[in-house]
């Protein structure tokens, strides 16, 4: 259960104000079909950070370091410090939109997150706990948390949040996490 929290947590609390999410933004004022975002979404992430998590795992299984542990706290720090950094809302051509709202928002998404602040804390989440089932669960459900009250409630839901505040709090559970992991290795 603590892999699953834990990554559904960190996810959650990534995703905040990253370049996905305002991708989430940028689709649901483009397609009604919020249903097939949503889908979308889902679709990109469990096969995205199904593959992270593997990865992850395969990583700290196949690379037998007795500092492994150091490495993957500290990148989580360093997560932590680059959620400080806002992501920019970036242009998006229309041309693919005669494709549907779920094929657009599940080729969007999934090449938004390649190599994005959740994918990575995907990896090390992988890499910590070993289990990519549990991670990949709570890394998906983590990204619909902070995405799909974006595709259905959109501009009025970000009027509403601090997006600086929530960042610094995002900011400060990874430090915080990622010396915890220092601490008691």
């Amino acid at each position: 259960m603590e892999v699953f929290f834990t990554s559904t947590v960190t996810v959650t609390l990534a995703e905040i104000g990253d370049k996905t999410q305002l991708l989430s933004l940028l689709l649901a004022v483009r397609f009604r079909n919020k249903a097939a975002l949503a889908l979308g979404v889902l679709a990109a992430t469990l096969i995205n950070h199904g593959l992270s998590a593997w990865l992850g795992g395969w990583i700290s299984e196949s690379i037998t370091l007795s500092y492994l542990p150091i490495i993957v706290n500290l990148s989580i720090i360093a997560v932590g410090i680059w959620l400080l950094i806002p992501d920019k809302d970036g242009d998006v051509s229309h041309r693919y939109d005669k494709y549907g709202a779920f094929l657009v928002s599940f080729v969007l998404f999934f090449i938004a997150e390649i190599g994005d602040k959740t994918q990575v804390a995907t990896v090390l989440l992988g890499a910590q706990y070993q289990d990519v089932f549990w991670v990949t669960i709570g890394t998906t459900l983590g990204m619909l948390i902070a995405n799909i009250p974006v595709i259905y409630a959109g501009n009025a839901l970000l009027k509403r949040i601090s997006l600086n505040s929530v960042r610094f709090i995002a900011a400060s559970v990874f430090v915080l996490l990622g010396v915890y992991g220092l601490m008691t290795y």
